[in-house]
């Protein structure tokens, strides 16, 4: 597994390269002292843009009933709520946000095959206001169980997040912890269960994705 995520490289790339056209033109027209603080601001931003593509190796756990956490982040929301693009009822909803900090890499939650997908253009709100899942550019993956129960992911662009990638198709078959899609700059993740779900997490609590079991399933 590679540090870098594949969507950081051509992000990287540019970055890198506006970074050293800056660094050199310091170099020649700036005192030494002065150039040497450019380089070193310089190797920062670089730094912060290549900690957001990072790909860190995570533990997926062995759990049939286990719903696994689709991304890095902070528990923002746990609440019942009318799912009405595909339930059509209610469901509960575990709202994860990612800052600028958090992997930006997001995890298929539940072994399955993908029943739905669909793209919104929408917003850019900032991704914690409690209308973003339903105002914002947004992606929506429901992910069916071979039982029949389903969860649906939607993947949510935030105030920076301008790029929202899915890896998945329907009539896919995934299994927990696989690469369900990546999104670019602060956002955020909503994840709708059965109401009979056991919650296995709280508020402001921090989870990583694919490792962090959200809540427990009924069989």
């Amino acid at each position: 597994m590679s540090f870098i995520h594949r969507e950081g490289y051509s992000t990287l790339r540019a970055v890198g390269a506006a970074l050293a056209l800056v660094c050199a033109a310091a170099w020649l027209w700036l005192p030494r002292s002065a150039s040497r603080l450019v380089i070193a601001l310089a190797a920062l931003v670089f730094g912060f843009f290549a900690q957001f593509f990072r790909n860190p190796q995570r533990h997926i756990p062995n759990s049939a009933n286990a719903v696994l956490s689709p991304a890095d982040g902070t528990i923002v929301a746990i609440e019942p709520v009318h799912e009405g693009e595909y339930f059509q009822t209610e469901r509960l909803k575990v709202s994860i946000y990612m800052s600028a900090f958090n992997v930006h890499l997001n995890r298929v939650p539940v072994s399955g095959r993908v029943a739905y997908t669909r793209y919104h253009p929408g917003q850019y709100l900032v991704a914690f206001h409690p209308k973003a899942s339903e105002l914002n550019e947004r992606n929506s993956i429901v992910i069916e169980r071979a039982d029949g129960q389903a969860v649906l992911v939607r993947q949510i662009a935030g105030l920076l997040a301008r790029r929202i990638r899915c890896y998945v198709a329907e009539g896919q078959t995934l299994q927990a912890g696989d690469e369900l899609g990546f999104i670019k700059f602060g956002s955020r993740c909503d994840v709708f269960l059965p109401l009979d779900a056991r919650v296995q997490v709280q508020l402001e609590q921090k989870v990583k994705g694919g490792e962090t079991i959200l809540a427990e399933m009924s069989s």
